[in-house]
């Protein structure tokens, strides 16, 4: 559903006090502790924000796609590790439930989702299957009311927090690529469900990742979502509207990483004068601002978009595409505005360019983002769309 202008504003303002309060002051603890603090998750569900994605009826927020951009836009306005605590019960933990699971599977899980009581995580990667996600051999074969679950999952967001996960696995050993493949839900304490311990990351510190190992575990055929074989079609479903807002993220940090580097720059004086005065620093400041303004732009019409039923994979891997590589390009700015500053841990700036490295890679990295435009425009040239 849409909120009134009354109200988004008062959300977003909400949000954005939030973030200035609880968390821009303690992001270099988060990040030396490699933990968000309890209360500030406690918080984060007080506030509603592990429900935005969630409809009202199962006592989530219930925001529509361009309001959880918004807020995904003030999210990103800290460490990222942040909004990675419910990021996978707002996006590709809870989605795929959302949108296939039957009404006995939504009224168990998602008013707990909502809450924060339940922390949800969306399994596909494998050793041997991330961009080629057809290419999964964790196997769910049959047997009776159940499916025994074998296999290993890689850099599970949330893992070691989780108690339900939603996991891709092949259940028609026959047929290759993404057509054999199932989803299911899956509670951590199933017997044969091993977490992982968290990796050892470049950055994103708060934020963990884990191995999920499963070892003949058996998942009652109720929890299957969808029918057999929708596995692939649940996972890129998932996956489309997480683009979007993985995307507005990326152009929050990127605001944020602005106005600390122009900020500096009118301060600190070299030459007798504020840097800012420099032309080529302010070529710096002036294609970072230029480009977080385009990829908001991209971010909230694609959004429009998709509430008016349109189908926007393309624009939705447009927007994941650009603004993740966008910001990688603000955050290297940012350390040359910063200069020696930059490079040291005091100022956080260095910090912020290892986190965002990340948004290049997960949720379809960059190179996937170009097959699929690429792939997507190839066929609507032949069915004489363009």
């Amino acid at each position: 559903m849409a909120y009134d202008q009354e109200t988004r504003d008062a959300l977003i303002e909400m949000v954005r006090r939030f973030v200035d309060e609880q968390c821009k002051p303690i992001e270099a603890q988060v990040a030396e502790n490699d933990e968000v603090p309890q209360s500030v998750v406690e918080q984060m569900k007080e506030l509603g924000l592990f429900g935005i994605s969630i409809p009202e009826e199962f006592g989530g927020l219930g925001l529509n796609m361009e309001e959880e951009c918004l807020v995904g836009l003030e999210l990103g306005q800290t460490s990222p590790a942040f909004r990675s605590v419910a990021g996978t019960n707002i996006g590709i933990g809870s989605q795929g439930l959302v949108m296939w699971g039957n009404d006995e599977q939504k009224a168990q899980w998602l008013p707990k989702i909502a809450s924060g009581e339940v922390i949800t995580s969306f399994c596909l990667t494998e050793p041997e299957a991330g961009s080629d996600a057809g290419s999964v051999k964790t196997r769910a074969e049959r047997d009776g009311d159940h499916y025994i679950l074998n296999g290993t999952k890689r850099y599970i967001t949330n893992a070691n927090k989780a108690d339900l996960l939603t996991v891709m696995a092949r259940t028609d050993q026959n047929t290759p690529g993404g057509k054999g493949l199932s989803s299911f839900l899956v509670e951590t304490t199933t017997p044969g469900v091993t977490i992982g311990k968290p990796e050892k990351k470049m950055g994103q510190q708060g934020a963990h990742v884990c191995d999920v190992i499963f070892d003949n575990a058996r998942v009652p055929v109720a929890n299957r979502l969808g029918e057999e074989g929708d596995g692939f079609k649940v996972a890129m479903s998932v996956l489309d509207r997480g683009r979007l807002h993985i995307s507005a993220v990326c152009t929050g940090v990127a605001e944020r990483l602005i106005s600390e580097m122009t900020n500096y720059a009118v301060e600190r004086k070299q030459f007798g004068e504020p840097i800012a005065n420099h032309q080529l620093v302010q070529a710096m400041m002036a294609d970072s601002y230029a480009e977080a303004y385009a990829a908001r732009c991209m971010v909230l019409d694609a959004a429009q978009k998709r509430d008016r039923g349109e189908n926007v994979t393309l624009l939705a891997a447009s927007c994941k595409m650009f603004a993740s590589e966008m910001v990688g390009r603000v955050a290297d700015r940012a350390v040359q505005v910063f200069g020696g500053a930059g490079y040291i841990a005091d100022y956080g700036i260095e910090r912020f360019y290892r986190d965002v490295r990340i948004f290049r890679l997960y949720e379809g990295t960059t190179q996937i983002q170009q097959i699929v435009i690429g792939r997507g425009l190839a066929k609507l040239a032949k069915d004489g769309q363009i």
